[in-house]
């Protein structure tokens, strides 16, 4: 079913407004609305709403749409729309970093310092080896890169203390709980709005091939340039707050573009406010399924993105 363009955008800000008011109401303890609007609530009910479950809302939501974000732009770089916009290797970095800055004890702001330079190293390693316009050579090289990086991690965790390791793996399957500041988020998306819009034109025409695209004006290198460059930003920001996170960005760039959301100009914005509800409710799952223990986000986003993406790849006309 294809629909208008803003329809399509109306529907998904008013879907990520509702999965926001829903994670602020769940959870183990009740808020009362009533009392909340009113005035007449109690401290703790503030407390618990304005310095637990809105920051972690809004971290949910930013990683969301960093990662849809990242997916729909990495799908245009490798003109695959099942692309991920772990790929390249980035996460693996970002996550071999971070778990080294737990096993020196670094606090959670030390832990998202070390996952963006892990990140940002992962990207320069696979920019340095395969270039900037060897499409195949950068798939190959990313994927290489990333099973070092999964070995690398898997030998850090069987010598590290007892004591740290549930952490550890809290964090490497996509964990909100330890997410220091929303700020990154926050910038990290308002920065990838701004940078993608205006070449979002681009965006629709170098989809189509890299010949089309130069003989109608476009400077493909330095566009594709930006996308690298996009891409791991944003990838490197959405892992420094939650960890690993997959499907986000694989699922969702996808299903918009099933709606007829084919227009970068329509399917970036629309990615952002898609991806972040859709990880919002995963949160949201995560926190209230078992409360008052919490599961990692990332083991829901899987539980439902694989069902998703198996039902997506079998209503779409790839060959």
């Amino acid at each position: 079913m294809v629909m208008k363009p803003w329809k399509i955008l109306i529907g998904l800000i008013l879907v990520a407004a509702a999965s926001i008011i829903l994670a602020l109401g769940s959870g183990s303890i009740r808020i009362g609305w009533a009392e909340i609007l009113s005035g007449k609530a109690s401290a703790l009910d503030y407390e618990l709403l304005l310095h637990l479950r809105l920051p972690r809302a809004i971290n949910a939501f930013t990683t969301g749409a960093l990662l849809a974000m990242s997916g729909a732009l990495m799908q245009v770089l490798l003109r695959n729309p099942l692309a991920d916009p772990y790929v390249l290797g980035l996460s693996g970095g970002a996550s071999v970093a971070a778990i080294g800055a737990m096993i020196l004890g670094f606090n959670a702001t030390g832990t998202s310092i070390g996952a963006f330079c892990g990140a940002m190293l992962s990207m320069f390693l696979v920019f340095g080896i395969s270039g900037f316009d060897r499409q195949s050579r950068l798939l190959l090289t990313g994927v290489i890169l990333a099973s070092g990086w999964g070995a690398l991690i898997t030998l850090i965790l069987a010598i590290s203390p007892e004591a740290q390791l549930r952490g550890m793996l809290f964090w490497l399957m996509g964990n909100l709980d330890n997410a220091s500041s929303s700020y990154p988020g926050l910038i990290g998306l308002a920065a990838g709005l701004i940078f993608t819009l205006p070449i979002a034109r681009d965006l629709n025409i170098l989809s189509k091939g890299d010949h089309l695209a130069g003989s109608l004006g476009v400077h493909v290198s330095r566009v594709r340039l930006q996308i690298y460059v996009l891409c791991a930003l944003l990838t490197s920001i959405a892992v420094m707050t939650a960890g690993s996170i997959g499907f986000v960005g694989l699922i969702v760039p996808h299903s918009l573009r099933l709606l007829g959301a084919g227009d970068h100009r329509i399917l970036l914005p629309g990615a952002a406010f898609l991806g972040g509800a859709f990880l919002v409710l995963a949160d949201t799952l995560a926190r209230t399924l078992i409360a008052p223990q919490q599961l990692p986000a990332g083991v829901i986003m899987a539980l439902i993105g694989v069902p998703m993406f198996l039902y997506l790849l079998a209503k779409s006309k790839m060959p």
